[in-house]
């Protein structure tokens, strides 16, 4: 029998809810395909600061023993991370989503791939017309270990004439920075991804018009493109990107973009999906694959056992694709999910108007209803 190796974080808020339900999946996907995925939990985010600091340890969000055994294990599968409860840290203190921006840097991981796809029993959770969402399905690729998020950043306190009354105040400042290395590798996946897909347009966005690290990244852009004259290639401004995101969604195939551009487009897009509850992520590169839901560990929900566990269980279908090759499996999940949306069963989060009450279920239930269509 075929095994794997599974590092579970479940982090913080609804995080250990929904890891639950994937871990459910999981299983049974073994069981039908023969293979056996062994899950190791393992903090990050607020919950490794927390454990640190009543050790009397240094706090961190990201434990040696953590990255050691994502590190060392077949792919990464992680819930959520943060909440209000650690917010009001010092500046210095650490937070819980530095957790996630290092384990990213450490293994290697400078590609995102996000996945948006409208589903038709979804039409009435989403804010869009029905007829704007015909035909959506799109996949943005975003840079993950470069830009803003990663760069020199500084913050000074009574510096002379930061004030606007010229007074001493507050001054801070974060530098996005890019080389064209960076550049160019995820570029480059996109137009590999768009080359596999229906589609075969790379749309390449940037804010060209005002920063030179995107004038870098277009430049870089267009060099790539000439080497897959099949695909069809486009630049377009990020805040032009934003609103054809709900203007014609359908016209997006490949979306590719820099870290922070990356980050708003996506969440954009989930209303495409009608819920962030229907958003996985991967994230690829050097090292172990990381996958994880595009949403966060909304604290209110915590421990009502309402969560939405559908985007951890799509990462699942992600991490089987991507980390061990079982595209079967995965397609298996996806169309279980979908089957699951056709029968009318509902989390709150994506049940509309019409949703009959029997049919909005828990985090725990609807988790069931997936393995139940799985077999």
């Amino acid at each position: 029998m075929r095994g794997y190796r599974v590092c579970t974080l479940p982090g913080d808020g609804i995080g250990p809810e929904i890891m639950a339900e994937a871990k459910k999946v999981l299983a049974a996907v073994g069981r039908s395909e023969g293979v056996s995925f062994s899950c190791e939990d393992h903090p990050i985010g607020g919950c490794a600061i927390d454990a640190a600091t009543a050790s009397g340890l240094e706090p961190t969000a990201l434990p040696a023993s953590t990255l050691d055994a994502a590190a060392s294990s077949d792919a990464v599968l992680l819930a959520a991370v943060g909440g209000p409860r650690w917010d009001g840290a010092g500046p210095r203190s650490p937070r819980p989503e530095q957790g996630l921006l290092e384990i990213r840097k450490a293994l290697g991981l400078h590609v995102n791939l996000r996945p948006v796809r409208a589903y038709q029993a979804l039409a009435d959770a989403s804010p869009l017309r029905p007829e704007l969402l015909e035909g959506v399905d799109l996949l943005i690729v975003r840079e993950l270990t470069g830009g803003l998020y990663f760069g020199r950043r500084e913050r000074r306190e009574g510096v002379a004439g930061a004030g606007l009354d010229g007074a001493p105040g507050a001054f801070a400042s974060d530098c996005c920075e890019y080389s064209e290395g960076e550049i160019e590798r995820v570029v480059r996946w996109a137009y590999e991804a768009a080359s596999r897909r229906p589609g075969h347009s790379v749309t390449s966005v940037d804010k060209a018009n005002v920063l030179e690290t995107s004038r870098l990244w277009r430049s870089v852009a267009h060099r790539v493109a000439a080497e897959y004259p099949r695909v069809e290639s486009a630049d377009m401004l990020v805040d032009s990107c934003a609103m054809q995101l709900v203007a014609d969604p359908a016209r997006f195939d490949v979306i590719v973009c820099e870290n922070t551009f990356g980050d708003i487009l996506s969440d954009e897009a989930s209303m495409l999906a009608g819920s962030l509850g229907m958003l996985a992520s991967a994230s690829i590169g050097e090292g172990t694959s990381l996958y994880e839901p595009c949403h966060g560990s909304a604290p209110e929900l915590a421990g009502k056992g309402v969560a939405n566990p559908l985007a951890q269980v799509l990462s699942v279908a992600l991490m089987l694709r991507h980390s061990f090759g079982m595209d079967g499996a995965a397609e298996r999940v996806e169309r279980a999910v979908e089957a699951t949306l056709d029968d009318g069963w509902r989390t709150p989060d994506i049940a509309g108007r019409a949703t009959p009450p029997e049919r909005v279920l828990g985090t725990s239930a609807m988790g069931d209803r997936v393995v139940e269509r799985l077999g």
